[in-house]
């Protein structure tokens, strides 16, 4: 996998992981808990992406 296709799957994840947040901050039910952990990943990916980008 070459190295701009690897930051676009990143980037489709972090999109994901978005929809993710927001549909779980509308969710009644969803815990705190649930929604900073997605948060956390939807971040790692966020560096990850700058990371590589500013390698590449």
């Amino acid at each position: 996998m070459s190295l701009s296709s690897h930051i676009e799957e990143l980037k489709k994840k972090h999109h994901a992981l978005s929809e993710q947040v927001e549909r779980a901050q509308r969710a009644p039910g969803s815990s705190t808990l649930e929604i900073a952990e997605l948060k956390k990943q939807k971040l790692k990916i966020k560096e990850e992406i700058e990371r590589l980008s500013v390698n590449a």
